[in-house]
């Protein structure tokens, strides 16, 4: 084993037990795995909170002692994980000094002075980072509908002495309304369309205000017409896409893929489709149900006792069902019957069984997760630059799937998010799968100079992936040849060569956590697009400014911190502003390759993968 390793032991089981438990499962949890995982990131990567010792705590820009009025950060404002020094940030997060912040003022205030800087230019050529970082942040302080009707009332305001804008006419009121508002829907337009007649009235009250005000100000044709597609965008998205997609079953990773599907290149999920998904009894038995991706437990249990009436195994119809996740290693978690989209919340080797409460202590993992089967792997008939090419390919489908603003709706609004941070569940899930494949691979190797041989593939598909800048499988197959089950195979590593163990070193210096991750911050700094970062550490940095600074101190929101927000997901936007080009031509086993990375087979159950390996290399070899 190389001398790098024993440093990330400790790093690893962190993030072994973080990221391969969905929803933060544990043996006496009582509440909604889904839920809990999506209230807060601090069961997702707790890795991450590694600092160093000289680090000092946290920045709160608050003090909840005070009761003056609140200092403002300025727009370099030190905040920050911990343990970073000055000269460390990241370049994705830096901060345009010449950007001048709005004023500290509660949620509606901001939204009309958002709205007189576009009609006024009052911040020049800021005007455009200011509407942006509005966009992007608002949901967190001021409800979408809220701001629809802020924006429907000023369209319709005449502007008198004392109210709305005070100093501008009636046309530069209107047009300034209308440009936020198309801004408005630009940026949200995916989510908005998934909603249907919910999302509908805003652009269409909207257009019949402006149709209304079509005489008096004749300057608005142009965005009257604008207004109308957008009410037919968004009132009937096109037709042929929508019963396309109804008769889909969309496939999601282990748990509800179909065969035929896999294949297909990734498209963005939405609450509306509908999958495919097994719903196991406590005997293991099942039963296969069709649900919307967004449906609530209630309904799922429901579409399990219509199922379950007609089975003959089942004699006598339950009365009171709960839904309960069962983990590879036996953890369990209940939902509510309230809970919204919980399949994309699931881990790895994670399945839903149907139960009543009395036999919820009974509920056993599937035998064909507990068990495990030598032999040899797939990989030695695969060459890594094709294993590495699917991997990036696949990597880039999921990531580009994943709307911006998923990101803050995960770790700022949990479950009472109005949006489902469906695609980005997904891109976590794939991470922790790609580590548990690894060490899966390897350990069910019963070989010694074939499992030698797959951890040289595996590091050369490292290298690979990193030179096509695909830091998520990168890192996630560093991590997984540090699992401790993997690194403690003394005879294995003492077999590589030392080339290969040298540019395993050079890797795992990348994935130190140490310094904030320094050395990624430093590479990822180095790149441009397009790339794939690891996902879990922008959630890190989200998470600790969102934990570092209040959002409300009172009626006032710190937009100096809904500023450093838009920062971090405009860098996702610029990672993704090129789009990923794979030259290479594809070879006879192509499709064989690709359906195999779109499927891993793994193991996710730590005690598991140590008792495989210590079969392999006894503690007295």
């Amino acid at each position: 084993m190389p001398a790098g390793m024993k440093p990330l032991e400790k790093f690893l089981k962190k993030q072994t037990n973080a990221l391969t438990r969905a929803g933060g499962f544990g043996e006496k949890a009582t509440g909604t795995g889904a839920s809990r995982r999506r209230a807060s990131l601090s069961r997702v990567v707790p890795f991450f909170r590694e600092t160093s010792p000289e680090s000092g705590p946290a920045r709160e820009v608050f003090s909840p002692e005070t009761e003056e009025a609140p200092c403002w950060p300025s727009a370099t404002a030190d905040i920050r994980s911990p343990s970073l020094s000055s000269d460390e940030q990241s370049s994705e997060a830096s901060l345009d000094t010449n950007w001048t912040p709005l004023p500290a003022d509660t949620p509606e205030n901001l939204a009309l002075a958002l709205l007189d800087s576009v009609a006024g230019k009052r911040y020049a050529n800021c005007t455009e980072i200011l509407l942006d970082d509005f966009m992007l942040t608002h949901p967190i302080f001021l409800a979408p509908d809220k701001f629809q009707q802020v924006l429907l009332q000023q369209f319709s305001s005449e502007g008198k002495q004392g109210e709305g804008w005070p100093g501008w006419d009636g046309a530069e009121r209107k047009l300034a309304v209308l440009t936020v508002a198309f801004r408005y829907l630009d940026t949200y337009r995916d989510l908005l369309q998934e909603e249907g007649d919910r999302s509908n009235t805003f652009p269409k009250e909207l257009y019949l205000c402006a149709v209304d005000e079509l005489n008096r100000f004749p300057e608005l044709v142009e965005d009257v017409l604008k207004l109308q597609r957008w009410t037919e965008i968004l009132h009937s998205p096109a037709e042929e896409d929508k019963e396309s997609r109804k008769k889909q079953v969309r496939p999601l990773f282990r748990h509800f893929r179909r065969i035929d599907a896999c294949l297909q290149p990734r498209e963005a999920f939405r609450g509306s489709d509908e999958i495919f998904c097994r719903v196991y009894t406590p005997d293991h038995s099942y039963v296969t149900i069709r649900s919307r991706l967004s449906c609530r437990v209630g309904e799922i249990l429901a579409l399990v006792k219509e199922k379950l009436q007609y089975s003959e195994d089942q004699p006598t119809q339950p009365a009171n069902l709960i839904l309960v996740a069962v983990t590879s290693s036996g953890e369990k978690a209940v939902f509510r019957p309230s809970d919204e989209a919980v399949f994309t919340t699931l881990g790895v080797n994670t399945h839903l069984f149907a139960c009543e409460p009395a036999e919820l202590e009974s509920l056993i993992p599937l035998p064909e997760e507990i068990h495990w089967t030598p032999g040899d792997s797939k990989l030695h008939d695969m060459s890594a630059e094709e294993v590495a090419n699917q991997l990036v390919v696949f990597d880039w489908e999921l990531f580009s799937c994943v709307h911006e603003v998923e990101f803050v709706c995960y770790v700022f609004h949990g479950e009472q998010a109005r949006w489902r941070p469906l695609n980005l569940e997904l891109i976590l899930q794939r991470c922790s799968e790609v580590q548990h494949w690894v060490a899966t691979e390897i350990l069910q190797c019963q070989s010694l100079p074939k499992r030698i041989q797959l951890l040289r593939k595996f590091i050369k598909i490292a290298a690979l992936c990193k030179q096509q800048q695909d830091l998520l499988s990168f890192l996630a197959l560093v991590l997984g040849l540090d699992n401790p089950a993997v690194s403690r195979l003394r005879l294995t590593w003492e077999g590589l060569p030392g080339k290969f163990r040298k540019q395993f070193q050079q890797f795992e210096s990348i994935a130190d956590p140490s310094r904030n991750h320094k050395s990624y911050r430093d590479l990822l700094a180095s790149l441009r697009a397009p790339l794939i970062p690891f996902t879990p550490l922008l959630l890190k940095d989200l998470t600790f400014l969102h934990e570092s600074c209040k959002t409300f101190h009172g009626e006032l929101v710190n937009f100096e911190k809904m500023h450093k927000v838009a920062e971090m997901v405009r860098s996702i936007r610029r990672y993704r502003s090129s789009q990923l080009a794979m030259e290479a031509e594809p070879s006879p086993s192509h499709l064989q390759t690709k359906a195999y990375v779109r499927q891993l087979q793994v193991i996710d159950n730590q005690n598991l993968l140590f008792e495989m390996s210590s079969k392999l290399e006894p503690k007295d070899m």
